[in-house]
């Protein structure tokens, strides 16, 4: 009995769970969550095209991005800027579920279990992810609107894209809701900067054209270089201001650093001082 009673505890003890299972329930319980509110179904569907709808309607044909060779209209030069802008608002604002979760307990009960930190991040992380790809995936469909054509490998880097700018800005998401305990408090951090964050990303002007404060702005920008990836896959003969190489190697050095960011808000310890 002595030798039993050694080796039950240690058969016993918790153990990690590891990183993949972890990640994928919490990945999955986000795509379950998201496609039960059918409203949410309907916005995805519906944003990008009544979003493209007004655009073209208003502006699609009343302005050129320049009179150089190899400028197009207008309306083709905004569709990378408008599939980053409906990556970029679904992304940040899928994160809001940290502080729904928080509120209902069930952040609690996923911190106290073996589970890695990294695993929670991750999960999350990829949860929001999927669901901003799929909307900008959705936005797809309305490129050869505007002319775009494109072959299984361009598909394949423009899907790459999509991802790694969802992925980061849905970290990014991530580590801004971490410490919040209110929707409202998100909502004015986020509103703060957002729609800056798209404006000075080449999405409805281009960096050449702006002043020099503003251009110093969107080269430090990350968003930047997504929106310049994309227009360099779906317009290879136009103007471009950064090679695909070099906007995506930013893209993922940007992506690792915004999870990088993430894992750290999780792992800081928040212990307060013994009175």
């Amino acid at each position: 009995m002595a030798t039993q009673t050694a080796t039950v505890p240690a058969s016993l003890a918790p153990a990690s769970a590891g990183v993949l299972l972890p990640a994928f329930t919490l990945w999955w319980r986000e795509l379950v969550r998201f496609y039960r509110q059918r409203s949410r179904v309907i916005g995805v569907i519906a944003s990008p095209l009544v979003f493209w709808l007004v655009i073209g309607s208003g502006f699609g044909t009343s302005f050129r991005s320049g009179n150089a060779p190899g400028q197009q209209p207008y309306l083709n030069y905004l569709y990378p800027g408008a599939l980053i802008m409906i990556v970029l608002f679904t992304s940040i604002f899928t994160m809001m579920s940290v502080i729904e979760d928080r509120k209902e307990g069930f952040l609690l009960s996923v911190m106290v279990a073996p589970v890695p930190r990294s695993a929670i991040v991750l999960g999350k992380v990829l949860g929001g992810t999927t669901l901003a790809a799929v909307q900008g995936f959705i936005f797809l469909f309305f490129a050869p609107l505007v002319g775009v054509h494109f072959g299984f490998v361009t598909f394949l880097l423009i899907v790459l894209t999509i991802f790694l700018v969802s992925f980061a800005l849905t970290a990014l998401g991530f580590a801004i809701a971490w410490p919040m305990d209110s929707t409202s408090a998100f909502h004015a951090i986020i509103n703060l900067f957002l729609i800056p964050l798209w404006l000075l990303s080449g999405s409805m002007f281009p960096l050449s054209g702006a002043s020099v404060w503003i251009r110093v702005l969107m080269w430090i920008n990350p968003l930047t270089y997504g929106v310049e990836a994309l227009r360099n896959l779906f317009y290879p003969d136009a103007l471009a201001q950064f090679t695909l190489q070099s906007s995506m190697a930013t893209l993922i050095l940007f992506s690792l650093f915004m999870f990088g960011l993430a894992f750290f808000m999780v792992s800081r310890r928040t212990t307060k001082p013994a009175a």
